[in-house]
């Protein structure tokens, strides 16, 4: 049998950051993210081949197969050899969540070849245990991921709180590196949990976060929405700047952009940033302001990409 899936990136606008139980991919805190449109991985699984083969955007990847073969071990122990090609059309491991969208086009390409017929919950719990944001790139809109209190994660999932076409806004993905990172997200935020002095503050706060957000959401506040992401955003780096030794994602020209966000909204333009664990900056504006801000910023940015919310995994 063979599938093939496609699935979207997502970016949190309320932070995910840190584990409560590291096999098992279980959050720290719950999050709320926007599946990118445009942005996506397109995963062929072919469920009994030869032999277990690996390729990534055309080349064989031995870390990449060994991440790949472990999670097909999980859709079922029991497994033949199984053949996978995977592709994105956006920059891998450079902070664009590339492993969302992996992820979560793996759990339903391989799910479908092995005619296994789950749910978008049980999907979005396969897809966690691949990599946490996975879980959210099953949905599109706008997704919050609880954190779950089970032991076994069977209460951590993701699930959409608005559709795609709920908010007409743009994100603005501004690419100020597209070199993979010297420090993944996966030993990063361990070694936050570990060592930073502000890790259970961070924990503390992120209820609030998500109450907050997921009010602005609803009513289509971008200037609410658009504070609080900021808010986790620095909480986020402030538990990352304060881990042992310090993370530092970013770049001069992250700080740079930054910069020119905050100007850009002194000017009367409704514009919000982010990041993930990398340096390359997110911008949350209204549809109409996108074009502004994308020339205001490129000088500073390799490339930049005006996106907006994508839809659920499917398959093709």
């Amino acid at each position: 049998m063979k599938a093939t899936a496609i699935a979207h990136p997502n970016i949190a606008v309320i932070k995910y950051w840190g584990k409560r139980d590291i096999p098992l991919n279980l959050p720290s805190v719950p999050s709320i993210s926007v599946t990118l449109s445009q942005f996506f991985t397109e995963t062929t699984v072919e469920w009994g081949s030869s032999k277990d083969q690996c390729t990534l955007n055309g080349e064989e990847s031995s870390d990449a197969a060994r991440k790949v073969f472990q999670f097909l071990d999980r859709v079922d122990a029991d497994r033949p050899y199984c053949r996978v090609v995977s592709r994105n059309n956006f920059p891998t491991a450079a902070g664009l969540a590339s492993s969302a969208s992996a992820f979560a086009a793996l759990a339903l390409a391989a799910s479908s070849a092995a005619n296994k017929n789950l749910s978008p919950r049980e999907l979005s719990l396969l897809a966690r245990q691949g990599s946490g944001s996975a879980a959210r790139s099953i949905w599109g809109g706008w997704v919050q991921w609880q954190k779950g209190i089970n032991s076994d994660g069977s209460d951590s999932y993701a699930f959409p709180i608005a559709p795609q076409d709920h908010w007409d806004i743009r994100i603005i993905v501004a690419v100020v590196s597209d070199q993979k990172k010297k420090i993944s997200s996966r030993k990063a935020m361990n070694l936050s949990a570990e060592t930073s002095p502000f890790f259970q503050a961070w924990c503390d706060t992120a209820e609030e976060d998500i109450r907050i957000a997921k009010e602005a959401i609803q009513n289509k506040n971008l200037n609410q929405l658009g504070r609080q992401m900021e808010h986790s955003t620095m909480k986020m780096f402030g538990t990352m700047f304060a881990t042992q030794p310090s993370i530092r994602y970013w770049k001069s020209d992250t700080l740079s952009i930054l910069d020119k966000v905050e100007t850009l909204r002194e000017t009367g333009i409704d514009c919000w940033a982010t990041m993930d664990a990398g340096p390359n900056v997110k911008i949350l504006c209204l549809a109409k302001d996108a074009e502004k801000i994308q020339t205001a910023i490129d000088e500073n940015c390799i490339v930049s990409h005006v996106l907006s919310a994508g839809s659920d995994a499917r398959i093709i």
